[in-house]
């Protein structure tokens, strides 16, 4: 019977979770997905490149989604069944409130596998193929982004300007600015031209017109009647340089790892220049605070389920009994509010290095142990 009771009660919570979850998925997908719109408007991807990249962005926004909607959901059931009067049920079958408790944990376990599991392999993964298909992508758009008297520069080290541009993709009075190093850069002035594809390469044929080559020392031109421009030579402004939450957990693991063995080496005194060293090119701190939301950030969902959990712990004076569905709401808030900003002070020393890392532990035997001397000793609460 109680084995039943229990899987109800994981049923709602595992149900209402789901929804919850990819709702507010959804709608924060939507509104990154909006703000991605200048791949294509500005940096010239296809529509496909943009879907694909923006769908890749879904597991990491349902991963940051997690810690706050199952506290949500663990609170709004445990309220649901108690506005009810189901939760005598639990009590009127033998269940103790403490391993009401303990089961709550336990349910919250398999949520902190699955946070742990995206943020440490899946959502790496996407973001790196995400970035790796922007890199590899054809500025296949631009075509349709060139308008009349206007400035395209839409690629990296390219400008073109075009002062009529008619609907069968056919250009006139064309001028294209190429940045080719520091030293040297191309311009090309053509009456005319058309834009042309081949070879799933986009080119523009150019009719009549000069090309000037400058360097610092001189500079040479050349007429021309006919000429292929390539585009697809150009890369996309987009960021194409891996960022640190596209790199694989062991090699973050490894730089943090090695960063450790060197303060024993060199001593404390001189952490605050050794916070400016890089591993793979990177500052130790943008890995310090990549490791914390992959690996200590998801332990505080243990944490915001036994906030949850102690709505089942009525306080005796009638005064607190009104505020204290409110109170722990605020409490469970206010802890997914310092698991966000502690990072800020990860790098500090090498004390708070240990405090950080170690308080979602602390908090989480602080809560138990609170509610353990609560319910196993009937203790008078307020």
């Amino acid at each position: 019977m109680n084995k039943l009771i229990f899987r109800k009660f994981s049923l709602d919570i595992v149900n209402f979770f789901l929804i919850a979850s990819f709702s507010i998925t959804f709608i924060v997908w939507i509104i990154q997905a909006v703000n991605f719109l200048d791949l294509v408007s500005d940096d010239g991807h296809s529509l496909k490149v943009y879907f694909y990249y923006v769908t890749l962005n879904l597991p990491k926004i349902f991963s940051k989604t997690i810690i706050f909607v199952f506290f949500i959901s663990i609170f709004y059931v445990i309220n649901k069944y108690d506005n009810a009067n189901e939760l005598i049920v639990f009590w009127n079958n033998g269940i103790k409130k403490i391993y009401f408790i303990n089961f709550i944990c336990k349910l919250s376990i398999f949520f902190l596998i699955l946070q742990l599991f995206l943020n440490l392999f899946v959502i790496p993964k996407s973001q790196s193929l995400a970035r790796q298909y922007i890199k590899e992508s054809n500025i296949d758009f631009l075509p349709k982004l060139i308008s009349e008297k206007k400035f395209i520069n839409v690629v990296k080290n390219l400008t073109i300007f075009v002062e009529e541009y008619k609907n069968d993709n056919v250009l006139h009075k064309i001028y294209i600015n190429e940045k080719i190093d520091n030293d040297r850069s191309k311009i090309i002035v053509a009456d005319s031209g058309k834009i042309i594809k081949k070879d799933n390469q986009f080119f523009l044929r150019l009719y009549d017109g000069g090309i000037t080559n400058i360097n610092k020392k001189n500079s040479f031109a050349l007429n021309f009647s006919e000429t292929d421009y390539n585009l697809s030579n150009f890369s996309t402004q987009s960021v194409t340089h891996p960022k640190t939450q596209e790199i694989k957990s062991d090699i973050l693991i490894n730089c943090f790892k090695d960063f450790f063995l060197n303060i024993y080496r060199n001593s404390d005194e001189v952490f605050k220049n050794m916070k400016k060293q890089t591993c793979e090119g990177r500052k130790l701190k943008s890995i310090s605070d990549e490791l914390y939301k992959r690996l200590i950030m998801p332990l505080y969902t243990l944490i915001i389920s036994l906030i949850a959990a102690s709505l089942i712990v009525e306080p005796k004076s009638r005064y607190f009994s009104k505020f204290h569905k409110i109170n722990i709401f605020l409490v469970g808030s206010f802890i997914i509010v310092i698991s966000q900003i502690s990072l800020k002070f990860l790098l500090n020393s090498v004390s708070m290095i240990y405090l950080v890392s170690l308080m979602p532990i602390i908090f989480l035997l602080i809560f138990y142990l609170l509610l353990f001397l609560i319910t196993k000793f009937k203790l008078n609460y307020l």
